[in-house]
């Protein structure tokens, strides 16, 4: 049975089954630009498994799906693994696994967004959207069982960038060479890295 997803190259609708696309494919989705919009809450990219998540669709639709596509190469919908109400999907726990998630309808889709669910003791924050160059951005350090961190160190590209009791990494305005992948460390644990992609404001401009 084919399943059907979604993609945007200028006016076009391109679909494509399960068979057709690999999850790096649809992780390049994200380089979209689309009116419509998925926010995720918490905002972040990694989640513990037990943790609670919303994603919610914004945009000139009533009839809104949330679709998600895993590293193993399943496609599926929100009513398999959560529950949608009205333009939101809400998930009680998640996968162990990196998935890729968007929104779409009859006549719109939003970019695509990397989730994953880690059966970690230690988590990075980091958001879901790329950010834009000159803005801030926070990056933390959460641990599942701990509210008090003692020293954490933080890595962009495994280089070591900060180490103190701070929780947060930040950066006042964000440059292209701030691009890559971040990760953290604390208690003796490290959580896995994720990636924080870094546009330019006139990418979108044609």
């Amino acid at each position: 049975m084919d399943n059907f997803l979604s993609q945007a190259s200028g006016q076009t609708l391109m679909r494509v089954t399960q068979f057709e696309i690999s999850f790096t494919d649809v992780q390049n989705f994200s380089d979209f630009h689309s009116s419509a919009s998925l926010t995720v809450n918490p905002d972040r990219v990694q989640h513990f498994t037990s943790d609670s998540v919303s994603l919610s669709c914004e945009g000139n639709s009533t009839e809104w799906r949330v679709r998600r596509f895993t590293d193993d190469g399943v496609l599926s919908h929100c009513s398999t693994w959560g529950t949608m109400t009205g333009s939101t999907c809400n998930v009680n726990r998640l996968r162990n696994s990196n998935a890729v998630y968007w929104c779409e309808s009859e006549s719109a889709f939003s970019n695509a967004v990397n989730i994953t669910g880690q059966n970690k003791d230690i988590i990075l924050v980091s958001p879901v959207h790329p950010v834009t160059e000159g803005d801030s951005v926070s990056l933390g350090c959460k641990l599942k069982t701990q509210n008090v961190l003692s020293t954490v160190f933080f890595y962009h590209n495994d280089k070591l960038i900060q180490n103190d009791t701070r929780e947060e990494l930040n950066i006042s305005a964000v440059s292209k060479s701030d691009e890559g992948f971040y990760k953290c460390q604390s208690s003796g644990k490290q959580s896995p890295q994720s990636w924080v992609a870094v546009t330019c404001e006139f990418d979108f401009i044609v």
